[in-house]
Formats: C-alpha cells, sequence, structure tokens
C-alpha cells in the first residue's frame, strides 16, 4: 500500500502511562463496593473499555449489583489522578512527530480527559483538533465497536483500507480490525504484563512494538507491504 492515508493514535497507554493509573483506582473503587480485584487484573482483563463497560460485564459475570453512583466518583478520582501524575511514554513525542501524513486520536475516554492528560504530558499541541472520543461520536459506540475508528476516517476523508491504528488493547485492536484498518500493537507502557503480546496479535496486530523508537520503521515496512490475507 502507499503511505498511510491516516494513522489513528489510541492516547491512554499508547501517548501517555495513563492505564495503570486508573486501574489503580478502578482497583480500589471496585474492591470496596465488594468486588475485590487488583489492579494488574484490571489492566488485563479490562484494559480499553470505559469504566461503564466494566461494571457491566462484571455484573454478568457476579451478578453484585454495582451502584450507578460510583461511576461519576471513579471518573473524578481518575481524572485527579491524572492531573497530577500521568507523564508521556518515552519517545511518544518524536513517534508522533515522525508521522507526516495525516494522524489523530481515538480513544474511549472523554475529549476532556485525553486533553488533560496530553496537556499535562506536553504533547497537546500536536493533536489540537484531532481527538475523537467513542464516548461523544453520533452512535456513542465505544471500543470494541469500530465506529469511532470509522468516524474519524470519515471526518478526516482517509480510507479505513488505508489507515494504521496503534493500539495496546485486545478491544481496541477489535475495533480497529473491525474497522477494517491494519494495526501496530503497543505494550510499553507501565500496565503490560505477560503475554500482553501475543493477546494483541491474536486479536488482529499484524506485529508489536515495545519501544517507540521502533515504530518509525515498522510503519514504513508494513506500508510498503500489503495486508496479510
Amino acid at each position: 500500500m502507499p503511505a498511510p492515508e491516516l494513522v489513528i493514535f489510541d492516547c491512554d497507554g499508547v501517548l501517555v502511562d495513563s492505564e495503570v493509573i486508573a486501574a489503580r483506582v478502578e482497583a480500589e473503587v471496585l474492591t470496596k463496593a465488594g468486588y475485590e480485584i487488583d489492579a494488574a487484573e484490571v489492566s488485563e482483563r479490562f484494559a480499553g473499555l470505559t469504566f461503564t463497560d466494566m461494571l457491566l460485564r462484571i455484573e454478568a459475570e457476579t451478578g453484585l449489583p454495582l451502584q450507578a453512583s460510583i461511576i461519576a466518583r471513579t471518573e473524578e478520582l481518575i481524572d485527579k489522578r491524572l492531573a497530577a501524575e500521568v507523564r508521556p511514554i518515552e519517545g511518544a513525542r518524536q513517534a508522533v512527530a515522525s508521522v507526516t501524513g495525516p494522524r489523530c486520536i481515538c480513544s474511549n475516554s472523554s475529549t476532556k480527559r485525553v486533553k488533560l492528560s496530553l496537556t499535562r504530558a506536553g504533547l497537546m499541541p500536536l493533536f489540537e483538533g484531532l481527538i475523537f472520543s467513542g464516548l461523544e461520536i453520533p452512535s456513542k459506540r465505544t471500543k470494541p465497536a469500530p465506529d469511532v475508528f470509522l468516524h474519524a476516517a470519515e471526518t478526516l476523508k482517509a480510507d479505513p483500507k488505508q489507515s494504521f491504528v496503534i493500539e495496546d488493547s485486545v478491544h481496541g485492536v477489535t475495533g480497529a480490525k473491525a474497522a477494517g484498518m491494519r494495526v501496530i500493537g503497543f505494550t510499553g507502557a507501565a500496565h503490560s504484563y505477560p503475554g500482553h503480546a501475543d493477546r494483541l496479535t491474536e486479536a488482529g496486530a499484524e506485529t508489536v512494538i515495545r519501544r517507540w523508537a521502533e515504530f518509525p520503521a515498522v510503519l514504513a515496512a508494513l506500508s510498503e507491504w500489503a495486508e496479510p490475507l
């Protein structure tokens, strides 16, 4: 394929090391609510999902009624922790800057939270006007649905089949593949776990990188190759 028409980055756990912060808060809240879980398990099982979707899956699994009121409280706690603690993942700025064509972010976080994290990490100037939240698109269907990826491609007039996505979660990879896009997995954040790369590959990532320094060469190489059948 020629140069990508669009390169889409996930934010949390790809550009900023925020997944581990959110997982700690979510584990604390869920344990206090009666569902004992640690941050590592939250990351492995639920990374890439909204907290609301996480609660729905837990309720379906256990029958444990979890009060909707904890959603707002949890989101507020996460925002406070992010504002104080979040950092860019090493090499993210240089990797994003290496993309000479159109780029954007597709996230399951709100635009407000993405901007908060990017600003704190010094990455916001790279994505002004280029943030798409699954929570805020017309369908409001978040990953693993493909909607946010397709919405971004339509808005930026890119062919999904000529677009690449960089994702750290199985749910994100699943959504991007369902959108007809090609996916590079990323495992360089603090929440990564044993077998992470294998799970991303099984979900449809063509390759997986651990360091952003690998990204320009990998993107260039994949752009030269046709998508595997």
